[in-house]
């Protein structure tokens, strides 16, 4: 589900869009997210700042992103605290 935003800040290594693309991708399923539903364009913009500050993992993408949007599903998940 491609979805066009403009970012501006470092430029991410090809693996890391990678593991943004594919986590973004885990996320919207598993929070049963539609193309065309707002809430897709918050959870891309919040996969592409948790990379712009340092998490480029594809498991700590996905973690973070879930704690995000479902803490309460999601809240035994371990993961480090970014703030974004």
């Amino acid at each position: 589900m491609p979805i066009t935003i403009d970012i501006s800040g470092p430029v991410l290594e090809p693996e890391t869009l990678h593991n943004m693309s594919t986590a973004f991708e885990a996320a919207c399923d598993k929070l049963c997210l539609i193309r065309d539903a707002p809430q897709t364009e918050l959870v891309a913009k919040f996969v592409i700042k948790l990379a712009q500050t340092g998490v480029h993992d594809f498991e700590s993408l996905l973690a973070a992103t879930l704690h995000r949007f479902a803490p309460n599903e999601y809240w035994s998940l371990s993961i480090p605290l970014v703030p974004v």
